[in-house]
């Protein structure tokens, strides 16, 4: 199981703007490369780790149901229940999954400087 990173990974983050006392929140474009963290599984089908608004958000690359991921602080089994529904193939195991998400979690960890 290999964990890729993305080059570049800290100038693409998420926009946050403020305009007056105000700050708002602007999520980078939603496609094939939105991707920070990625860990491939099965053919097309891979758990990965982007950036979602103030956090960093875990759910699988291919999904029937759009918009299913949990961020990073969340536990590994947690995050797998929940987006667990979107797995795509049953040659994927729920093993290989949380594994997936806690090499995510560490990697990002250790970007932000805060150990595992």
């Amino acid at each position: 199981m290999e964990l890729k990173i993305r080059e570049g990974i800290m100038e693409n983050k998420t926009r946050d703007i403020k305009i007056g006392n105000t700050q708002v929140l602007i999520c980078p474009p939603v496609n094939e490369d939105y991707w920070i963290f990625k860990v491939e599984l099965f053919k097309d089908q891979a758990i990965l780790g982007f950036y979602k608004f103030a956090t960093i958000g875990i759910g699988f690359a291919q999904e029937e149901d759009w918009n299913t991921n949990l961020p990073y602080t969340c536990n590994a089994k947690e995050i797998y229940e929940h987006i667990r529904h979107n797995k795509k193939y049953k040659e994927i195991t729920k093993k290989q999954c949380i594994k997936a998400i806690e090499l995510i979690q560490i990697a990002y960890k250790k970007l932000l400087g805060v150990g595992e």
